[in-house]
């Protein structure tokens, strides 16, 4: 047993870049660890200069840059909240965050936060970052999911572009890409390598909700209308119209970039930061158009798992963490984290910068999305990780397929998955 933990301790101080010992110097120096999980160029770079710039106007609190990965985020902290090591102030996604928020191991920051920051960004970004009564990340960077079309293949088909104001609905697009389809190639290439996100997020605007909490607090899952629209749509777009590659379902969305620049998909879902990837790697003379995602009944609602900035429970210096934070996620700062990860800021006052409005690589669509944003479904659900792995993921993967139909999805959803939730919720 003692071998393990001494293990698990020197893992933590290897993952972490963490030399030990107290962060306060014997000068009265204050020295914080910042993890962070940028890995784009760009990105890394607008983070080090921030730090940098940090550094060189406040002489008694130094802030450490620490690189993280987001492949391997979620055990390398778990090991290191174990260990006592943890990086003061903490990168990571609002979707991970549940289980170290009730775990006791980030601390509640509601009391922290300036009345700028709190004010700046809007009430629906903290609730993704909100568990029980606290508040336990700051919901930086977010990423809704668009349609990137091949935009000389649109003109010539004749169809009508949408726009926010005027967006296909569900029904439409399948329309459309059926229309699109044909001598081997598709209208559409979906990458659901990963399904349950990208259903749930966008099922968000046709009225899914598939959790609902009652008085009591618990939750169950319930699979209604709302929420077969956009599975439905995919379903048989594959296996009904062909108007949808059967052979990408399985893949990621990198994986599918080489066909839709040779000119085999019309369109493909993807995050808004992968148009970075597309224009760094297109074809030259290959023209490209970002387009919104298709609306439901509750318009072009989608929901997102915002970046965050959280701060250890263990941190001794929780104040000047969030001074840190604080300054990072100034109005200007965060416009430059965002241009840097190709993603949108959750501040009201970066959202208005002009660089986040031009037409140059559809800025301007994704900036006009931002006000649907919304909560991820599952955000703050207690035995998600395990229903998405075990019930949800291979069954949308089997109904994607062909292999089961919308009954048995619904059946397995929520008779298996509301027994994963009872385990959690006793």
């Amino acid at each position: 047993m003692r071998t393990k933990w001494l293990i698990g301790l020197v893992l933590a101080l290897l993952l972490t870049g963490c030399t030990g010992g107290d962060s306060g110097k014997s000068d009265g120096t204050v020295t914080l660890r910042f993890q962070s999980l940028a890995w784009q160029g760009e990105s890394v770079a607008a983070n080090k200069e921030l730090v940098k710039e940090w550094n060189a106007t406040h002489p008694d609190v130094k802030v450490e840059y620490v690189q993280g990965s987001w492949d391997s985020v979620h055990d390398q902290l778990l090991t290191s909240f174990e260990g006592g090591e943890a990086p003061d102030i903490i990168h990571d996604a609002s979707d991970d965050l549940a289980d170290f928020a009730y775990g006791g191991y980030l601390a509640d920051l509601t009391d922290l936060l300036p009345a700028r920051l709190t004010s700046d960004i809007p009430r629906r970004s903290w609730r993704t970052a909100t568990f029980g009564d606290g508040i336990y990340g700051v919901p930086f960077l977010q990423e809704p999911r668009v349609l990137v079309a091949n935009a000389k293949w649109l003109k010539e088909s004749g169809v009508r572009v949408p726009t926010p104001d005027r967006p296909w609905s569900w029904t439409e697009f399948r329309q459309i890409t059926k229309e699109l389809s044909g001598a081997g190639k598709y209208g559409v290439a979906w990458p659901l390598k990963e399904p349950v996100s990208a259903t749930l997020n966008l099922s968000l605007s046709a009225g899914g909700q598939l959790f609902h909490r009652g008085a009591d607090g618990k939750v169950t899952i319930r699979f209604e209308n709302g929420d077969a629209i956009v599975p439905r749509t995919i379903h048989d777009q594959a296996n009904t119209d062909r108007s949808a590659s059967p052979t990408t379902l399985g893949s990621g969305g990198s994986d599918i970039l080489p066909g839709f620049f040779g000119g085999k998909y019309a369109m493909v879902p993807l995050g808004f930061s992968y148009r970075q990837q597309i224009a760094q790697q297109a074809p030259k003379g290959f023209e490209w158009q970002v387009l919104p995602a298709p609306a439901g009944a509750d318009g072009l609602s989608q929901g997102v798992s915002p970046q965050t900035l959280s701060v250890a429970e263990d941190s001794p210096h929780k104040k000047e963490a969030v001074e840190f934070v604080d300054f990072l996620l100034r109005p200007k700062n965060m416009v430059r984290l965002a241009l840097g990860d190709w993603m949108l800021p959750t501040g009201t006052a970066a959202l208005k910068d002009p660089a986040l409005h031009t037409a140059e690589n559809g800025w301007a669509t994704g900036t006009a999305l931002a006000a649907h944003l919304r909560s991820a479904p599952a955000q703050s659900v207690r035995g998600y990780p395990e229903w998405k792995d075990k019930v949800a993921t291979p069954a949308f993967q089997e109904y994607y397929s062909g292999a089961i139909g919308l009954g048995e999805l619904r059946e397995r959803l929520e008779k298996d998955g509301n027994l994963v939730l009872a385990r959690y919720q006793r």
